[in-house]
């Protein structure tokens, strides 16, 4: 294997941003790994597009059964990997999944559900990848979230972006108690991308669907086109495949050149500065409990 070629698993790679990092970084020259639940059923067209990209372009590109709800998916998943290639070197946190309605109607196991794929779906991963990642004493996580966990929420879309700040902090924690094993950590930022992704064909709907219209006297019109006036946010040039190659960019770049968090938002809605007044803060922190190399006081944020 060449010295600059990693072994990277990405999750949710059967559309979106998972699909369009898992291309990107094969045609890089690396050994990627598609995870995707489903693989012999809904995702099996996935697979086969997958198996013939990797032939068409003689790319080290594959897929694997990957469901993040499971343990017993991930341990699989990442077993199968470090058998074929003898290691791991990147995970994509990228599985997600988004819900569309008011917050009231979503009922409290439909919360928890969306927090189930989109921060547990992670640990799962994680305690199925970490291992490999200590023992080589490198390796990288790469977190997908969202501009909103910065705050600039969107109504009707409570429950994916409380599962996105979640996540977030879940990362933010990792990184500290990684780094001294060699891990990184990049928390990639997208914007408001509504096209490109599947996010408002594959949403999910209250339950409640009582308590749901209620709000329609009031909120009816927003809620039911609320998924054409967010692209009217996005300049119209706003391409999906640079979050693709954002992803793709950090992970070339020398450890210690990575930066903790990088913005790719369309919108320039401001949550970048956001997010850099806080990252200063949290390498200051780390400065002072003597945890070194996550975050260089003179990094360029």
């Amino acid at each position: 294997m060449a010295a600059d070629r990693k072994v990277i698993l990405v999750t949710g790679a059967s559309s979106g941003f998972g699909r369009l990092t898992a291309h990107t970084l094969a045609r890089a020259g690396h050994v990627v790994i598609a995870g995707m639940r489903a693989t012999r059923e809904r995702n099996a067209p996935a697979v086969e597009e997958i198996r013939r990209l990797a032939t068409t372009e003689s790319l080290l590109l594959s897929s694997v059964e990957l469901d993040v709800q499971s343990q017993a998916s991930a341990d699989a998943a990442v077993a199968e990997i470090v058998e074929c290639h003898s290691r791991l070197d990147v995970v994509v946190h990228n599985a997600g999944h988004m819900v569309l309605g008011p917050a009231e109607a979503f009922t409290p196991e439909q919360i928890t559900a969306v927090h189930d794929i989109n921060v547990v779906g992670t640990q799962r991963v994680n305690r199925a990848a970490l291992p490999v990642l200590r023992g080589q004493g490198s390796g990288l996580l790469v977190w997908v979230g969202s501009s909103s966990s910065r705050g600039g929420h969107p109504p009707f879309l409570a429950p994916y972006f409380a599962a996105k700040a979640a996540m977030d902090a879940l990362a933010e924690s990792y990184a500290a108690e990684l780094i001294r094993f060699g891990i990184g950590t990049t928390i990639i930022v997208p914007g408001a991308f509504t096209s490109g992704t599947n996010h408002f064909l594959h949403a999910g709907h209250p339950a409640d669907e009582a308590t749901a219209a209620a709000y329609d006297s009031l909120y009816g019109e927003i809620r039911a086109t609320i998924d054409k006036r967010l692209p009217e946010l996005v300049p119209p040039d706003a391409d999906v495949q640079s979050v693709a190659d954002e992803i793709a960019r950090i992970i070339d770049l020398p450890d210690d050149r990575r930066p903790f968090r990088t913005h790719v938002d369309p919108s320039r809605d401001g949550s970048e500065v956001v997010s850099a007044v806080a990252d200063r803060i949290r390498a200051e922190f780390y400065h002072r409990l003597g945890i070194e190399g996550l975050l260089p006081l003179n990094a360029s944020l």
